[in-house]
């Protein structure tokens, strides 16, 4: 880590401590963005302006991305990749085409489950701070839950012995 990193996460601590709890989402988003630097640095074996012979390949921007957190949305900026032969880079953290969290999605199969509307569901989330949960996720976040439900009513439930008694 260099001095460039010592500062990065200096001035994120700062932001934590001059806003306290009500900016955690805006401190996981920069802290998440360095971890996806870093992991990137290590895809290409070289950190960033270095050049050396065993590079695979040089950095490419960003992508922003929306991803919907137990601490609100945050938006964060996902570093590209090109130049390189093989696997692409995607952050392993990160699901592909997955804006949600796995905790936020199971929140919301629950609220489905216990009979909560998906506008009711939606209004939830954003006090929450997560913003634009549309019903087709809201359906998506149902059907996983539909598909475990169902593995667990069919699965097997081998020889079953039992006692019975009866006394006066």
């Amino acid at each position: 880590m260099d001095k460039r990193d010592d500062t990065a996460i200096e001035a994120v601590l700062e932001q934590l401590i001059e806003h306290g709890p009500e900016g955690i989402a805006a401190v996981f988003a920069r802290t998440f963005e360095m971890a996806m630097r870093i992991e990137r640095e290590r895809f290409l074996g070289a950190q960033r302006y270095e050049r050396t012979p065993d590079r695979r390949g040089y950095a490419n921007g960003y992508k922003p991305k929306r991803i919907d957190t137990p601490a609100g949305t945050v938006h964060v900026a996902v570093p590209k990749t090109a130049g390189h032969d093989g696997q692409p880079y995607y952050p392993q953290s990160l699901e592909r085409g997955c804006r949600s969290v796995r905790a936020v999605i199971l929140a919301v199969a629950e609220m489905y489950v216990k009979g909560v509307s998906t506008r009711q569901t939606e209004a939830v989330l954003r006090e929450f701070g997560i913003e634009g949960m549309s019903s087709s996720q809201v359906s998506r976040a149902a059907a996983l839950l539909d598909e475990e439900l169902e593995a667990w009513r069919t699965r097997p439930l081998g020889e079953i012995r039992y006692l019975i008694l009866d006394a006066r």
